[in-house]
């Protein structure tokens, strides 16, 4: 068996054009020989197919695929045979968001709320088949010439129905570093508020133009999203919308607990940004303990090794002071009349 070319036919599929090439797989678009339709192949790269995980994970793509039915999704396709590994999807017209956002950065608001509001209309409708994406970034989402979103990849998607399946170096950390939400970077398996973070980043990122965390290397960034709050909508576009901005800045708290909880609820505020309620967010709430104190790192933990230290020789005196107590003590017999 040898790799997959342009201009090969794969079962019912001629392959004419190649599309995109990534470290796992070649994406071809190809005609289907049955109904004479144009479809997407995606075909894994020689070396993974006799890899029995990685071959697990990608039955998983297939059958998470082939169940969502949504206008903003792509869908998978079932062929008639399979002789080997590959994954048929509708094909779709249109270039990734990520071109879209190179080409017209910053974005007209009402355009990112719109293709903010179809990408989370999808996500309802995934999350209530019980779906989480997690891998949810411009680069996984198609704009057609007519405004048309599709969401595609679910590579790494989690289907609460399946059972845990966990691979070994096929993939980084669950997520892409820019879009990850806190929880994925201390390595939980995330929920569908981990879907909203990675849609607030990218709202947020049409909006302004940035990101709302930029440091000098991924670690200091991913540091960055542990410890310290998202810049503000504000202080990088200067005149947003308020109400705009407290979708934002609600959408990547940093605390699930503090996140929109669906979905549907941030589509909500999508669809009638007039209905958003402004937060005081003047307060210290979700700063580190330590930047709410006021207290420098060394003092507090040379404070605390110091307390430590005193408790252990408190404790250490009152067990021997017990001890002595509690030691029986030795009476010297009287001495007996001589003989």
């Amino acid at each position: 068996m040898r790799e997959i070319l342009a201009g090969d036919t794969v079962d019912q599929y001629e392959l004419t054009e190649l599309l995109a090439r990534s470290g796992m797989a070649s994406i071809f678009k190809a005609v289907d020989k049955r109904t004479g339709a144009p479809v997407a192949v995606k075909v894994p790269h020689l070396q993974y197919e006799s890899d029995v995980a990685f071959y697990e994970r990608f039955k998983r793509e297939e059958q998470i695929g082939q169940r969502l039915v949504h206008p903003n999704i792509v869908r998978v396709l079932a062929p008639d045979k399979k002789s080997r590994m590959y994954l048929v999807m509708e094909f779709a017209e249109g270039r990734s968001l990520r071109a879209v956002v190179k080409a017209k950065s910053p974005f007209p608001v009402e355009e990112a709320l719109e293709i903010t509001r179809q990408i989370c209309a999808a996500l309802v409708y995934m999350h209530a088949q019980g779906v989480v994406h997690r891998d949810l970034k411009p680069d996984n989402v198609l704009v057609g010439d007519d405004g048309k979103v599709k969401l595609l990849d679910f590579g790494i998607a989690m289907d609460e129905a399946a059972r845990r399946l966990t691979w070994f170096g096929l993939s980084p950390p669950l997520g892409t570093p820019d879009y990850m939400a806190p929880e994925q970077i201390r390595g939980r398996r995330g929920d569908v508020r981990t879907d909203v973070y990675a849609l607030g980043t990218m709202l947020y990122e049409m909006i302004t133009g940035e990101l709302p965390y930029v440091s000098g290397n991924v670690h200091a960034m991913m540091r960055s999203k542990l410890n310290e709050d998202p810049r503000p909508p504000r202080e990088v576009l200067p005149g947003i919308d308020p109400k705009i901005e407290e979708i934002l800045l609600h959408a990547i708290e940093r605390s699930p607990r503090e996140r929109y909880p669906t979905a549907a609820e941030m589509l909500a505020d999508l669809e009638d940004p007039s209905r958003v309620v402004l937060r005081d967010r003047t307060a210290p709430v979700g700063r580190p303990l330590l930047a709410r104190l006021g207290i420098p790192r060394v003092v507090l933990v040379r404070g605390i090794l110091g307390l430590v230290i005193g408790t252990l020789l408190l404790l250490t005196w009152l067990m021997g002071s017990a001890a002595s107590r509690r030691a029986p003590q030795i009476v010297p017999e009287a001495p007996r009349g001589g003989r």
